[in-house]
């Protein structure tokens, strides 16, 4: 019987914490990673993180993807693609690819929208309620 590679499936949630944690400092992971409660500092994966509505992180935030329905105050790069539901809330600077923004999402940030992370110095705020 040939033996299976357990490898890591970045579609399903490998690392959580919920309502009431806090953490503050740098979180790396592998997969996907979803927070509830409250983080500051660097978030630095090359995976997915998904904020849930009780979530808020401050600070940093550098992943392959990103799927909001909570609140974030800072600064995100993603490689490809941040989507921020219709009870998300961006606060700050968003660099990535593509933005899917739901109707109802509030936006308060500074946008680039381009196919490399290298955006130069001009941007367009943008606004959405």
């Amino acid at each position: 019987m040939k033996e299976k590679k357990k490898g890591i499936n970045e579609k399903e949630i490998t690392g959580f914490y919920t309502v009431g944690a806090e953490f503050r400092g740098e979180l790396t992971f592998k997969g996907s990673f979803r927070i509830d409660g409250y983080f500051n500092g660097i978030v630095d994966a090359d995976s997915t993180l998904i904020v849930g509505e009780n979530g808020k992180v401050e600070g940093e935030i550098k992943v392959k993807r990103l799927i909001n329905y909570g609140e974030i105050r800072g600064t995100i790069q993603a490689k490809e693609r941040v989507e921020i539901s219709s009870r998300g809330r961006v606060y700050g600077t968003i660099n990535a690819p593509k933005l899917v923004i739901e109707e109802g999402a509030y936006l308060e940030a500074d946008c680039q929208t381009l196919e490399t992370l290298n955006i130069p110095s001009s941007s367009k705020k943008l606004i959405l309620e």
